[in-house]
Parts: structure tokens; C-alpha cells; sequence
């Protein structure tokens, strides 16, 4: 097993940046301002638990011709210089009355002289990580200056990743899947579900994982009735099925996927569901090739839950892109016209219901070659496992 290199090369980053300074010219923006994690660093490398604290705000700047400018709290310019990025403006924060507010206005005020248009992320599934108030007093200081939604053009560059990213994904799914195997060996009748979740922690890390953050799942006679409950003290029983959802990450990437068992035996109901939901994933990876949309991927396996349950489920879509984050742009649902394309990560995730509010969600990541979709994952069983 060769494990790959931690980080990316400067080539990268100058690559990435490219491509969003051409996406802004043809626009018409001077630049784009960043205040998220992903983001940030996306374009820098500056990879840091350090986002949990809501304390301080973060900014990047990538202007339509040259290098990002950084403009971010002291304690991070030690970190931020063994990346890629020269130009780092910092300030002592916390500082309520001035977080790095004073040092935007500097940086941008040139281009509100002129009425120039800079950009930043205003659509689904973005957000201002900074405080409102502050945002506000920024504009008002930048009077002249117009922001259009720059959401497009990141999200058109994150949905695409390079042979390093995939690298990187490819290597977590590998982690993910080694640790799922495993489960049969710590996970039996009588064990609380809690300590399930502890001792598969455990083994993912074990295995190479940097963290779990997310690990969801459920357990219950027959089958669970929800898919983001954290554990329970109850012990698994002989008839339950159990499931577990991890998305367990490696240098910054996530994968995300999950696996079902039957305790002791399955019944008939739970079976059944099972083999909807394996062929339902089958139709998704025949139709992940390039030139699709995320809706034939949606249809293709909602064809195949329909056999068993014409709602599909309760959780939304049928699957995600895959990165730096659990979950990112597109979303596998009818609506979704995001045609797929050669390197997209994505899920399959086709859920169902069942019986007396039961439901079952079966999960996949594959990456989109030329000639269609290539398993990160490896394959679950295609009959309903038994522990």
C-alpha cells in the first residue's frame, strides 16, 4: 500500500488559482474574497483544526491577476507562510472593535474607488464566516465597490479534482473500507451501540485515518428509523440491523459511506430492502459517465428503489460530490441539472423505506473516468451481511 504525499505542491495551488482568475475576468471581478475553511484552503494549503474556535475570522483574497493575499489572525502567519502565499496581513485578534476589518479596507479600497466588482460566495450551500455587522461595516466603508456572487466559479473548480485530490480520496475510501471489514469483529449481540462507534474509531484510526468526525448509524429490531442519531447505550439484539455511516479523513479529504448488517439473522422485509438498495447503487455507477446529469443519476436508481418504495426514502437526494468536505456540491436529486464530468467524486446514496417506519441507506464513492465510474470504495456485499 503506498501512501500518498501529505499536502499538494505549489504547482497545484497555481493551477487552482488560475483557473479562478480566468473564471473573474470573463465576469467582470477584480477578485474574490474567501472567509471559509474549505475555501481558504483550497487556494492556500493552510490546513488547520484551528476553524473549530468561531473566535476569530479568516480571509483570503484572490485577486484577477497575481498571487492570494492572506489576511488572517496572528496566531495562524507561522502556518501560513509554509504555504504557498507571500503576501500575509495580520492583526492581533481577537479584536472586536477591528477583526481584520481595517486591513480589508486597505486592501480593497482602490478597487471601491474605481466601482470595481469583486466577488463572493452567496449561494446554496455557502456561508459568511464572519459577523454580520462586520460584513456590513466593511461595505459601508467600501462605498462604490459592487460584490456579485462569485458561488459559481468555486464551486465549477471544486466539483473537479485534480489526480492529487483523487489520490488523496482514494486513499480514505481505502481506509474506510479496510475499517468496514472489520466490524464483524467487534461488533456482536449484547454490545451497546455506543461502544460499537468507540471501537470503530478505534480500528479507522488504527488503520490510518488522521480523525472520524462524522460517524452516524443506528440499530433496531428489523431495521433503524433514522441515519444522523448519534449512538445509544442499547445493546444490539439478535434480529437488529444495524448500520453505520462514517466519513473519516486523511489530509483533509473525506470519504463517506456506509454499511448494513443483519444481527444474528435478517428478516425477509430487511433482505428484500437490501437488494433494492445494492441494485439501485448498480444503476447509479452505469450511469455515472461523463456527459450525464446528477438527475439521470437520481433516476436511474430511483427506477430501481421504486420497486419497493416510490418516495425514496426521506433523506433528500441520492447521493453528493465528495472532497474536503462530507458533503459538497452537486446533489443527486431530480431537480439537479449539473451535467457530471471526467474526475467529479461523488456518492451514490439511494435510500429507502420499509415496513413500520423503517428505512435503509446503502452508499457508494466512486470517481468519474472517461469511460464511466471507478469504485473508491470497496463494493459492499451484494447480499445483506449477517454478524
Amino acid at each position: 500500500m503506498t501512501i500518498p504525499a501529505r499536502g499538494f505542491r505549489d504547482e497545484e495551488f497555481a493551477t487552482r488559482t488560475a483557473l479562478a482568475q480566468a473564471r473573474m475576468a470573463a465576469a467582470g471581478m477584480v477578485g474574490i474574497l474567501l472567509s471559509t475553511e474549505a475555501e481558504v484552503r483550497y487556494f492556500s494549503g493552510f490546513h488547520t483544526l484551528f476553524w473549530q474556535s468561531p473566535t476569530r475570522p479568516w480571509f483570503l483574497f484572490v485577486p484577477v491577476e497575481g498571487k492570494p493575499i492572506a489576511i488572517i489572525p496572528d496566531i495562524g502567519a507561522d502556518l501560513m507562510r509554509r504555504t504557498w502565499i507571500d503576501d500575509i496581513r495580520t492583526w492581533g485578534a481577537p479584536a472586536p472593535a477591528d477583526d481584520g476589518i481595517s486591513l480589508l479596507v486597505d486592501l480593497l479600497h482602490g478597487y471601491a474607488a474605481r466601482g470595481d466588482t469583486i466577488g463572493v460566495m452567496k449561494g446554496h450551500e455557502t456561508q459568511l464566516r464572519m459577523p454580520l455587522g462586520e460584513y456590513e461595516r466593511l461595505l459601508a466603508e467600501l462605498d462604490g465597490m459592487h460584490v456579485a456572487d462569485a458561488t459559481e466559479i468555486i464551486r465549477s473548480l471544486r466539483m473537479v479534482k485534480s489526480a492529487a485530490e483523487i489520490e488523496k480520496l482514494s486513499h480514505i475510501c481505502a481506509i474506510g473500507s479496510r475499517t468496514f471489514a472489520q466490524v464483524s469483529q467487534f461488533a456482536q449481540e449484547g454490545q451497546p451501540l455506543e461502544e460499537v462507534f468507540r471501537a470503530f474509531r478505534r480500528a479507522a484510526l488504527a488503520q490510518g485515518a488522521d480523525d472520524v468526525p462524522y460517524l452516524v448509524g443506528g440499530a433496531d429490531a428489523g431495521g433503524y428509523h433514522d441515519v444522523i442519531s448519534p449512538p445509544t447505550s442499547r445493546p444490539l439484539a439478535c434480529g437488529d440491523v444495524l448500520m453505520m455511516d462514517t466519513g473519516a479523513v486523511w489530509d483533509g479529504y473525506y470519504c463517506d459511506f456506509d454499511r448494513n448488517w443483519a444481527i444474528g439473522h435478517g428478516d425477509d422485509a430487511s433482505r428484500r430492502a437490501y437488494d433494492v438498495l445494492w441494485r439501485a447503487t448498480e444503476a447509479g455507477i452505469a450511469a455515472a459517465h461523463p456527459g450525464a446529469t446528477c438527475r439521470d443519476l437520481f433516476n436511474a436508481m430511483h427506477r430501481v428503489i421504486a420497486e419497493l418504495d416510490d418516495q425514496g426514502g426521506d433523506v433528500g437526494r441520492l447521493g453528493h460530490g465528495l472532497g474536503m468536505q462530507l458533503t459538497e456540491w452537486p446533489s443527486h436529486c431530480n431537480w439537479d441539472e449539473t451535467e457530471i464530468v471526467e474526475n467529479m467524486v461523488l456518492t451514490l446514496e439511494p435510500s429507502l423505506s420499509y415496513g413500520a417506519g423503517r428505512i435503509m441507506v446503502h452508499e457508494e464513492n466512486i470517481v468519474v473516468r472517461e469511460n464511466g465510474a471507478v469504485l473508491l470504495t470497496q463494493r459492499a456485499a451484494p447480499e445483506l451481511p449477517v454478524i
